[in-house]
């Protein structure tokens, strides 16, 4: 099993939660994050002064998956995550050697 985790543009969420749901993984975790990358912040223009937001906002996304079904999901992500732009996101892939579910004890890829 592969644990991904992917840190996209909020804007971007709607698109990669319905393609995810197409490929039949509906279940993921997400958290509102704020960060940044190389770029290291952007700079704004308000009431004619200029100012630094060194931390943006993103959406950092959680889902495990099969290893089968892997590189579908991955694939999905960045196709609908994909700006073009600089801040665009990062995908982290991960083993995960065990699930269980809480509920049930079920264990596995039983309890994905």
């Amino acid at each position: 099993m592969k644990r991904i985790e992917a840190i996209i543009r909020p804007g971007r969420l709607p698109f990669v939660k319905e393609a995810l749901e197409e490929l039949g993984y509906p279940g993921m975790t997400i958290a509102e994050v704020k960060g940044h990358g190389k770029q290291r912040g952007i700079v704004e223009q308000w009431r004619g002064r200029q100012y630094k937001v060194e931390y943006l906002p993103k959406i950092w996304l959680l889902i495990v998956v099969d290893d089968a079904h892997a590189q579908q999901v991955i694939d999905a992500i960045v196709d609908n995550a994909y700006t073009g732009e600089i801040g665009d996101g990062k995908i982290f892939v991960s083993e995960v050697t065990d699930v269980i579910r809480v509920r049930t004890r079920e264990r596995g890829e039983a309890a994905i």
